[in-house]
């Protein structure tokens, strides 16, 4: 008899969650498909990009988003915060953000409704292989909320503060294209088991959920805020980078890059993870100690001669190649003017030709090194240096870099057995991230091919604007991504 009483109490106290073991001992809750508060549902104002937390208590548990108004609220029995707004401002629907399940209070019934669906899509897009398949060969061109019209792929990321250098990043790795396939495919990593307190399967989730957001064609807004994934960055990498002070996207893209694939259980084999089948290639380096400057002619000879300074070579995996730039001139022009230095790209590859040496100094000792590619990936990832630092302050190189866009021959600075053994080796430009201003106070943005439509378009923050590809070759190019034609693959391999 104690025991029916306990349940009836427990019955008529807090509907806080329905996942509790409690209600399966209770009547189920009463579910409606003719809600009379749907018409007060603002699309306009849902915004499921920032971190799922009650805005009273600040608790992740037991969440609910109020559809009238899009603020967040723990629970939804007597005395909840959700409870207590439904009461105080006359808002009745929400959402459960864990389960997608739909109430109405004070009533506290589900809501079933089809109408409803497209707002659990925009909190969770999914998408099929089918879908993804024409991504980069149908135009969809999508309407948001306000009327807005984009393109799924080409949105603005939100700069909460000073993240533009990490929005660059997101932006041009959301159009690898192996790699946007892999993450709007939610099976393909939810399952990720990782040693406890390893926090970087946060950056795996979050990440997903970032690029199916970027592609999502039924987005209420033409936007999308990078709020969590720039949360789970700082947690990850144990505050290095910030959303409060600006960075180095070439940093902030190694350590991405590398987070990623040890997050995915990724090992040192190429195929291990999606990161290494994109990005991973091989070069030797050729390393040789100089004799010291002191030494005599004869001493110099008798060195070279010896072990030690006998020319050696490892095998060194890369996820991106570093180019240096020649320095900038000295002296300006007759007129008075700032001479603005040019440079192939073409000149800078050759640094990887395993011919050209360069010298490296040490604390005590000077090395000559030849750099030679062994094996190119699927994607280049190419940083051209533009930084120097030293122990006053930080100086930019505005070399501008002359290149085509498509049609690129990195198998010009293969040796002839390593071209062989490779298909093709020509590749097109797919990113472009540009630096502009100081080196301490500037900006950045991203150029991105949208393949469905073969244009171009710079992204900077929230601004999206087409741009003709001949004004790419005129800016202060910072990181590029070159992707192996698959045209001319497909060509070669029919013959």
């Amino acid at each position: 008899m104690g025991t029916e009483k306990s349940d009836i109490k427990r019955k008529h106290e807090d509907f806080d969650d329905e996942d509790e073991p409690v209600v399966k001992t209770r009547e189920p809750i009463a579910k409606s498909r003719l809600c009379p508060y749907l018409d007060t549902i603002n699309r306009t104002v849902l915004d499921f990009d920032f971190e799922k937390l009650c805005s009273v208590s600040l608790t992740r548990i037991n969440v609910y988003a109020c559809l009238v108004c899009g603020k967040y609220f723990q629970g939804r029995g007597p005395s909840t915060h959700a409870y207590l707004h439904s009461v105080g401002e006359g808002h009745h629907v929400f959402l459960n953000l864990h389960t997608l399940r739909f109430y109405c209070l004070p009533d506290n019934y589900e809501i079933i409704d089809s109408s409803l669906d497209d707002i659990k899509y925009v909190l969770n897009p999914t998408f099929k292989k089918a879908n993804i398949a024409v991504l980069d060969v149908i135009d969809k061109v999508s309407r948001s909320c306000d009327g807005t019209l984009y393109r799924p792929g080409v949105f603005g990321l939100n700069n909460i503060k000073a993240n533009d250098y990490c929005n660059v990043v997101l932006q041009a790795l959301s159009h690898v294209v192996p790699l946007r396939d892999y993450f709007l495919r939610e099976e393909n990593y939810i399952g990720i088991k990782r040693p406890p307190g390893d926090n970087n399967v946060i950056l795996v989730q979050r990440f997903g959920e970032l690029i199916r957001k970027l592609w999502n064609p039924r987005n209420f807004k033409a936007h999308v805020s990078p709020h969590e994934m720039l949360q789970a960055v700082v947690l990850c990498s144990k505050k290095k980078f910030q959303i409060t002070s600006q960075g180095d996207p070439v940093e902030f893209l190694s350590w991405f890059l590398n987070a990623l694939h040890l997050a995915l259980n990724g090992t040192k084999k190429p195929t291990s993870s999606i990161i290494y089948k994109s990005f991973l290639g091989a070069m030797k380096i050729h390393s040789q100690r100089i004799p010291p400057i002191d030494a005599t002619d004869t001493e110099k000879d008798a060195l070279m001669l010896t072990a030690e300074y006998v020319e050696t070579f490892v095998d060194s995996p890369f996820l991106f190649l570093a180019a240096d730039l020649p320095p900038p001139p000295l002296f300006k022009d007759e007129f008075r003017e700032n001479i603005i230095p040019q440079v192939s790209l073409f000149a800078l590859l050759s640094q990887f030709n395993g011919v050209q040496q360069k010298e490296y100094k040490t604390y005590k000792e000077n090395f000559l090194k030849r750099f030679e590619l062994t094996k190119l990936p699927r994607y280049i990832i190419l940083n051209i240096k533009r930084f120097t630092k030293n122990t006053f302050f930080i100086e930019k190189n505005p070399t501008i870099i002359n290149f085509p866009i498509r049609g690129v021959d990195f198998g010009d600075i293969l040796g002839a057995d390593v071209r062989a053994k490779h298909g093709c080796t020509t590749y097109d430009l797919l990113a472009n991230i540009v630096h502009d201003g100081e080196p301490t106070k500037g900006t950045y943005r991203v150029h991105i091919l949208h393949k469905a439509t073969g244009k171009w378009f710079e992204m900077q923050d929230l601004h999206v604007t087409e741009i003709l590809p001949q004004m790419i070759t005129l800016t202060e190019a910072y990181i590029q991504i070159w992707e192996q034609s698959t045209e001319r693959s497909d060509v070669e391999m029919s013959n």
